[in-house]
């Protein structure tokens, strides 16, 4: 049936259902032991890049559970729609943003496979001296405060019902 409030765009985003979930995300990744025990540059590439890293962990767990399919698609799609819109406020031009938003959601599912890896591995410390020191490893110290808190992160999430890890505000501690 045809509906006036699609026509007038009065009907709500069924995705914002998970803003906040997509901002506890990128609270989780701005949070300063990453940058500061963790060594990983506090740059626009170093945020995005733990950005991927929080968001991976969260996508394996929504992906867990195939009756949350849809979540962890909406949940990428904010991701999608923040990305566009950081960078369009940096003041990157239509032309470049596509380009570039395709891109970053490349690299999201190079990370989705690469953070499957297991906990404690040298594959996973591997994939993170990749992806967050882009191949330069950082000092020991660095690299095992990221290794022993993406442990954790995990453990935590695996802890969390995925009902409630969709409707939540924040991440598990």
């Amino acid at each position: 049936m045809f509906s006036l409030r699609k026509l007038f765009g009065t009907e709500p985003d069924p995705r914002e259902a998970l803003r906040p979930l997509w901002d506890a995300v990128v609270r989780t990744a701005r949070a300063p032991h990453w940058y500061q025990a963790g060594g990983v540059p506090d740059t626009l590439d170093g945020r995005f890049d733990m950005i991927g890293l929080v968001m991976a962990l969260v996508l394996h767990r929504i992906d867990s559970d195939p009756a949350h399919k849809l979540a962890g698609v909406q949940l990428t799609e904010l991701f999608v729609a923040d990305m566009d819109s950081q960078m369009r406020q940096i003041g990157f031009g239509d032309m470049v943003v596509g380009k570039q938003v395709g891109r970053m959601v490349g690299a999201l599912g190079g990370r989705l496979g690469a953070y499957r890896a297991p906990d404690g591995s040298d594959e996973l410390k591997a994939a993170l001296v990749r992806n967050l020191w882009r191949g330069q490893r950082p000092d020991d110290t660095a690299l095992a405060h990221v290794a022993a808190e993406v442990s954790r992160l995990r453990g935590a999430l695996d802890a969390m019902p995925v009902d409630a890890l969709v409707a939540a505000d924040r991440l598990p501690a």
